[in-house]
Order: structure tokens, then sequence, then C-alpha cells
């Protein structure tokens, strides 16, 4: 299975790539790194709504660098796994199950067998919203998480209450797989990029453009209706009072200062009732820590120097 790249984003050496087949038969593309020579450890990249692969080759070579092997895939739905419904678009799934059924296959069949331990995760926003739930079932297939603008409550959403319950109602009226109202199938990341609310640099923005450019398969629309019932099932999951001090998995939580895709309020409330948990809030910062400036790259790039172990100091 192919990597795209182009001259602003090139993909990093020595990868391994391939397709995966879940236990409810969707295909998953998947690719990892091996460590530098004399280094163990394995990092996996766990992405959020509307990613792919591509996005994650400067962290992937940030990861490298600091001597860890990389995996990574792209959800069901987005990036060039298998899309569910006949427009590839429509950002789908009818529950965030099956994500877990997407994690499974690609720990099994990638990261287990092939990939050196110990193993830590980095999640993003949806990504990072998967890996709590994992955390909360306690499958403790990695010795550390870090959860990048996790996805436990969105952002600047009036009347949320109403809206959680108008997408329950046109789900059970049949609409589920209808784009979210005011949706449709362009790209957020391929939007200007004044005023867009992923990122403030403007030279990872361009570049995430470049790559759906070269290749518009990698990108998805809006959500569906049924993806946004799905979403708001988990958010009221993690709403529940002792729903974080379940959780024995010790994560990090790095939330960004500026955030209008998720709530940082919620993201900071949430981690102060972990067991084992740890936050930061990078001011000034936008949803994508990880694509935004390097002022800002550079605090959550500490936060995880500070919390995985075996991280050389620089």
């Amino acid at each position: 299975m192919r990597l795209i790249s182009i001259p602003a984003n090139p993909v990093p050496e020595g990868v391994t790539t391939g397709m995966l087949k879940t236990a409810d038969g969707v295909n998953l593309r998947f690719a990892r790194w091996e460590p530098p020579p004399g280094r163990k450890g394995t990092v996996c990249l766990i992405q959020g709504r509307a990613e792919f692969i591509e996005k994650y080759f400067e962290t992937v070579r940030e990861l490298r660098a600091r001597g860890f092997a990389v995996a990574t895939f792209d959800w069901r739905g987005q990036g060039l796994s298998d899309r569910a419904l006949d427009d590839p678009r429509k950002g789908h799934v009818g529950d965030f199950s099956e994500f877990e059924l997407d994690l499974e296959v690609f720990m099994k069949e990638v990261v287990l067998p092939d990939c050196p331990p110990p193993l830590f995760a980095i999640g993003h926003s949806m990504g990072a919203g998967v890996m709590i739930r994992i955390a909360r079932q306690a499958r403790r297939w990695f010795d550390r998480i870090v959860l990048s603008a996790p996805m436990i409550e969105l952002a600047g959403i009036r009347r949320l209450g109403l809206v959680k319950a108008t997408a329950k109602v046109m789900r059970l009226a049949g609409f589920g797989t209808s784009y979210v109202p005011g949706g449709d199938g362009s790209f957020l990341a391929s939007g200007p990029y004044i005023g867009n609310p992923l990122t403030s640099d403007p030279v990872r923005h361009a570049r995430t453009r470049a790559v759906l450019e070269a290749e518009p398969a990698l990108g998805i629309g809006s959500p569906t209706i049924a993806w946004a019932d799905a979403a708001y099932r988990v958010i009221n999951e993690f709403a529940e009072a002792n729903y974080p001090g379940k959780i024995r998995q010790p994560l990090m939580l790095v939330a960004a200062g500026r955030d209008d895709i998720v709530s940082t309020a919620a993201i900071e409330d949430f981690a102060i009732r972990l067991r084992a948990g740890s936050h930061l809030i990078v001011a000034g910062a936008r949803h994508e820590l990880m694509m935004e400036q390097d002022r800002y790259r550079v605090q959550f790039w500490a936060a995880f120097d500070a919390f995985v172990p075996g991280t050389p100091l620089y």
C-alpha cells in the first residue's frame, strides 16, 4: 500500500506499509518505521478525525530522532482505508466501538508482533477520545499515553443538549448517513489559512493542503449524523462524574489554549480528576498541537519528553 510523497512532505525512510482487515471486514492502511540502531521502544500515532498517515511525517521524524520506532494507521472511513458509504467524503461511523476494532487489529497484527517494546501512544482529538475509552477498559497495551487536544467535549456549540438530542432523533429517523446540518464534502484542512481553526502555522497548514491536492482521496468532509450521534454518546460517557477516577492507565493530556474544536476547560476538568494523570495547557495554540508553530510545539514535546520514559534529554 502506497504512501503519498510530495517535495514539501517526503516519506520518512525505512517504512513498511500494508493493509489490515478488521473483524468486521474493513480494510485499513498502516505504516511502521523501525527505531534507530541500538534503540528500543515504539510510539503509536493515533490520528484524529479526517486525518491520514501522511499528515504525520514530520512527527514520525521527530519521534525517530528521539530513538523510537513509530507505527500508525488510517481509521476506517478516512485516509486510504475503506469508506463505509458510496459518498467517500462523508465522515461516517455508527458507533465508536468500531474504532476500537480498528485499534485492536492494528495492535495485534502490526504493533505487538513487529514493534519493539516498551509501547507508548500519542492520540489526537477523536483518536485521543478512543484512547481514553481503551484506557478505561484497562487494555494495558501501552506503558503511557499522551493525549493531544482530546475530544472530551466539543467547543463552541450553543444549546448542546438540544443538539445532541436532535442528532439522536435524526439518526433514529433514518438520516444517519446524511451530512450534519450545514455540512458538505469540502475538506476543512483545505480551506484558507486565514480564519482556520486548526493551526496558526501557515507553512504547516499549506503543507497539509498540498498533500490533499496531490491525493484528494485522502480527505473527508463533514461528519454524518450517525458520526455526530456516536461522538455525543462518547462525550456523555466522559461527563459521568466517576469516569476519570476509574482509569488506571497513566495519561498526559495536552490542551490548546485557543481550541475552537474541543473544549479546553473540559480537558482540564477531566485531567484533574484522573488517578494517574497530568495535564498541560499550551496558551495561544490552536487545535492541532503537532502542526502548530514551533513556539507551541516545543511545549508539547517538552511534556512528551518529561512523561515518556526513555526519551533522551536534550
